[in-house]
C-alpha cells in the first residue's frame, strides 16, 4: 500500500467515528485547536519564516508571498476564526422540508457528513486550519495536501491540530497532512475512489485543471476569479471610485479581486478620468479599450487577451460599453462564474443584473471583495465553487454535508 493510500485508509476509518460525534465534543476540539494556535505562535512563525525565505529565493511572486505569510497577526486571526466556527450551528442531523403525505408518512431530508475530503492547495497555510476545522465541525475527515512552498508551516499546523484532537478524545487521523512531493502524489490522491468522497482544489488555474482532468472522485472546481464591476449610467461617482479601488487594490492577489471594470459610455467621460488617475496613483496598470486610453492619461491599450484574464496583480482591464445589455454580454463571454458587481442607482437595472448574471455571487453596490465565506456569514470558508454541483459560491459548513431522505411511519406498506 502506498503512503498516500494508507493515509486515506486511516482517514476513512476516522470519518466513521467523526460522523457520530455530538456537537459538544467537536466544538471542544475546535477550541483546543484555537488555544494551541495561540500557544504555538512563535514556533509557527519560525516555520513560516523558513518557508518564506525559500519562496523568496525561488522567485515566487508578491501575490504568492502575501498568501504564504503566517505571522502573529495571521495566527491570531486564524485562531479567532476557529472559535467562530465553534459557535456556528452544527448542520449534521438537521432536518428540512418535513411534510406529511396522504398515507400518513412524515418525509423530509436530514444532513450528514460527506466522509473524507481531500484538500489540494497552494501557499495559503491558513487553509490548513480553515479546512481542518470546517471539515471536523461537519463531521468529516480531511486529507490536506498543501504546496511545497508552505511545507514547514503546514507540517507545524497539522501537528498541533492532531495533538488537539487526541487530547480531546477525537481520532487524530481525522486530520492528516499529505506530503507535498510531485504531482504524481496528487494524481494518486484524487483517484482514490471508495476512500475520498470529494476533492477541493485551491490554487492557480493550472493546479485546478490538473486535479479536474485526473480525478476519479467528485471535484469542486474553481478555475479562476475573473471578477467584473459595471458602472451604470448615472451611478454615484464616489461609490464608483470606492468600489473600484477596494476591489482592485486592497488585495490584488486573491480570487475575489476586481479584474475588469466596465463603464457605461454615457458616464465614462465623468467617471473614468478621476478613477483612472487614482488607480494609477496607487500603482495600478490600466489596460483599456481605445476610448479608455483617450480618457485616462497613462492607460495602456488592452489586447483581447486582457479581457477574461485573472491578473492577480495591480493590473486592471477597462472597457467602455454601450449599455447594460452590452455589460451583461461581456460578462457572459469573459466571466468565470465567480463574482460580478453592478454600481447603479436604477432599481430595475439592479434587479436585472441579479436575475441575468450567472455567477456564484452577484452584488449590487458592494465590492467584489465580499464574496468570501467569512464576509457572508459562513465563518471560515473551505473554498468558492464556480460550478453548480454540489455547491455554488463560498462553501461553509452546510456545503460539507449532504442530505439523505428520512421517512417516519407507523406501519405503512406500499400498495
Amino acid at each position: 500500500m502506498t503512503p498516500v493510500k494508507e493515509l486515506a485508509e486511516r482517514a476513512k476509518a476516522a470519518s466513521r467515528s467523526m460522523s457520530r460525534l455530538d456537537r459538544r465534543k467537536k466544538d471542544d476540539a475546535l477550541r483546543a485547536i484555537a488555544a494551541r494556535l495561540r500557544s504555538n505562535t512563535a514556533s509557527i512563525g519560525d516555520a513560516n519564516r523558513r518557508d518564506l525565505e525559500r519562496a523568496k529565493g525561488a522567485g515566487l511572486s508578491g501575490a504568492m508571498l502575501d498568501r504564504l505569510g503566517m505571522g502573529p497577526a495571521a495566527v491570531e486571526k486564524t485562531a479567532a476564526a476557529v472559535e467562530h466556527v465553534a459557535l456556528l450551528p452544527d448542520p449534521v442531523g438537521s432536518r428540512s422540508g418535513m411534510q406529511r403525505l396522504e398515507n400518513g408518512l412524515l418525509v423530509g431530508r436530514q444532513r450528514l457528513p460527506l466522509g473524507v475530503i481531500a484538500m489540494v492547495y497552494e501557499a495559503r497555510p491558513n487553509v490548513t486550519i480553515d479546512a481542518a476545522v470546517l471539515c471536523l465541525k461537519a463531521g468529516n475527515a480531511v486529507l490536506l495536501r498543501g504546496g511545497k512552498e508552505a511545507s514547514e508551516t503546514n507540517a507545524a499546523l497539522g501537528a498541533l491540530v492532531r495533538e488537539a484532537l487526541a487530547d480531546s478524545g477525537l481520532p487524530a487521523d481525522a486530520v492528516q497532512i499529505v506530503p507535498a512531493t510531485d504531482r504524481d502524489g496528487i494524481r494518486e490522491l484524487v483517484q482514490l475512489t471508495g476512500l475520498v468522497d470529494l476533492v477541493i482544489p485551491r490554487g492557480g488555474e493550472g493546479l485546478v485543471r490538473f486535479v479536474a482532468e485526473h480525478a476519479r472522485v467528485p471535484v469542486l472546481n474553481h478555475f479562476k476569479g475573473v471578477c467584473h464591476l459595471f458602472l451604470d449610467e448615472g451611478c454615484d461617482a464616489d461609490m464608483a471610485l470606492a468600489l473600484t479601488v477596494n476591489g482592485k487594490v486592497q488585495r490584488p492577489g486573491v480570487c475575489n479581486a476586481l479584474e475588469c471594470l466596465l463603464v457605461h459610455e454615457a458616464s465614462a467621460p465623468s467617471l473614468l478620468p478621476r478613477i483612472g488617475a487614482e488607480l494609477i496613483r496607487l500603482g495600478v496598470e490600466i489596460r483599456g479599450c481605445s476610448r479608455t486610453v483617450e480618457l485616462v492619461p497613462g492607460a495602456k491599450r488592452a489586447t483581447e487577451d486582457d479581457f477574461g484574464r485573472e491578473f492577480l496583480d495591480l493590473v486592471l482591464a477597462v472597457r467602455i460599453v454601450q449599455d447594460l445589455d452590452a455589460a451583461i454580454a461581456h460578462v457572459d463571454r469573459y466571466g468565470s462564474n465567480h463574482t460580478e458587481v453592478i454600481c447603479t442607482d436604477h432599481h430595475r437595472n439592479a434587479e436585472r443584473w441579479l436575475r441575468d448574471i450567472d455567477a456564484s455571487c452577484v452584488l449590487v453596490n458592494a465590492s467584489t471583495r465580499f464574496n468570501d465565506g467569512g464576509e457572508l456569514g459562513l465563518g471560515a470558508e473551505i473554498g468558492i465553487s464556480t460550478t453548480k454541483l454540489h455547491a455554488y459560491g463560498p462553501m461553509g459548513l452546510e456545503g460539507l454535508t449532504a442530505e439523505k431522505w428520512v421517512v417516519l411511519g407507523d406501519g405503512q406498506i406500499r400498495g
